[in-house]
């Protein structure tokens, strides 16, 4: 099945489903890049940070509703005061500081993952790694009982993967999703208001007060019905990036092995150079101009973050890997006023995953006959990761310790 067009940078001839970032760079060399719908793009990292700041910017067209809602995303979705008012509300929940104390349960929760398919020297890592790890994390950090996993991997699937032969049989899927997410999200604060308050953001929710009123229900579920989605699509697309590049790049990966310390400046020139999350999209309120450009009112633009983070204006020889980059203000978070919430939280389990699985798994390869495939819709992701483990020091240990026994 060809995949769909999702955006400027994949109807070039240079685009690869592999490797894109070719077609990503090429799009920032055209000043004023436009989709054959008449869709205006921006590329350019310059051009990009002016237009988010600009007044006149939304990020929702205040009609249409994202990702299976029937109902705008707190904060994803609001603009202006309002949007400022849940992000006073919602950011100081993921500063590092706030994040920090997770980082022993999301060691504990990665090792638990590992002893599932290291015995075996092989494993598929999207699916027995990547994708049910960012979302043990967020089941923890919620307070939601870990047996309903797989409800969340097939709720985050079906809203940003959406099945379907039609656009319109997608989007009713993604909405019949979101109902399901809905009424579990509403049950949940139904059943916590029977029991003791318990040490997690849904207590914290149901407890705390914006503006000297408490927040109603359908706020803390349209909260939490994003963070879900950030949380767990994510962090699960950029980890599955990150270990398919270091599994078909032994140099860059005995690198972080021999050195755990480059880990923070490696996980932010990967996210640079992969953009787990290609690009969004803006509306213009009225007639303004970024950089010599005119958007008219009324305009929806394409802001894709994926090039502006292969922008050679921006990023010297931004085609290249350099885990030690000193300057890197890429936007794979995002950037404007709708920054990512989580990002601090994004870096702590992508640290805390790759130190522990080059702990215990420090030599990998992708399985002899098999390879990577890769997904661009939506989010960029490698979905199918086969890695056979040809070292495991945890086992080399066990091995040790059962001869001294």
């Amino acid at each position: 099945m060809t995949p769909p067009v999702f955006c400027a940078a994949h109807l070039l001839d240079s685009w690869d489903e592999a490797r894109p970032q070719e077609a990503f760079a090429q799009l920032t060399m055209d000043d004023s890049p436009v989709r054959p719908d008449g869709t205006l793009v921006v590329a350019r990292r310059e051009e990009l940070a002016e237009f988010l700041r600009h007044p006149a910017v939304r990020a929702s067209d205040g009609i249409h509703n994202n990702l299976g809602a029937e109902r705008p995303l707190i904060p994803l979705d609001l603009d202006g005061d309002t949007h400022r008012k849940y992000r006073r509300l919602l950011d100081p929940l993921f500063t590092p500081k706030r994040v920090a104390p997770l980082e022993e349960s999301i060691r504990g929760r990665t090792n638990s993952l590992i002893d599932r398919f290291e015995p075996a020297g092989q494993a598929e890592l999207m699916a027995d790694f990547c994708g049910p790890l960012p979302t043990q994390v967020f089941i923890d950090l919620l307070g939601l009982p870990i047996a309903d996993l797989q409800a969340f991997l097939d709720f985050k699937e079906a809203v940003v993967r959406p099945q379907g032969a039609t656009v319109d049989e997608q989007q009713a899927n993604m909405r019949a999703a979101g109902l399901r997410m809905y009424d579990y999200l509403a049950d949940v604060l139904d059943d916590r208001r029977s029991r003791p308050p318990r040490d997690d953001l849904i207590a914290g929710f149901l407890a705390t007060e914006l503006e000297g009123e408490r927040l109603t229900d359908t706020e803390i579920v349209d909260i939490c019905y994003l963070l879900v989605i950030a949380g767990l699509d994510t962090v699960t697309s950029a980890l599955a990036c990150m270990l398919a590049r270091f599994a078909e790049h032994p140099d860059e990966r005995a690198a972080v092995v021999a050195d755990p310390a480059m880990l923070p400046k490696a996980i932010e020139e990967l996210m640079r150079y992969e953009s787990p999350v290609p690009l969004g999209h803006r509306w213009v309120t009225e007639d303004i101009e970024i950089a010599g450009r005119r958007f008219p009112a009324g305009s929806m633009v394409e802001v894709v973050w994926a090039a502006a983070n292969v922008d050679a204006s921006a990023f010297p020889d931004p085609l290249n890997v350099d885990l030690s980059r000193a300057r890197n203000a890429h936007v794979g978070f995002a950037a404007g006023p709708h920054r990512c919430l989580g990002s601090n939280l994004a870096r702590l389990e992508l640290r805390v995953a790759l130190e522990e699985f080059h702990r215990r798994v420090p030599d990998y390869e992708v399985t002899p006959g098999q390879s990577i495939s890769y997904t661009n819709y939506g989010v960029r992701a490698a979905i199918h990761l086969p890695i056979s483990l040809r070292t495991s020091r945890r086992s080399e240990d066990s091995v040790l310790g059962a001869t001294n026994a």
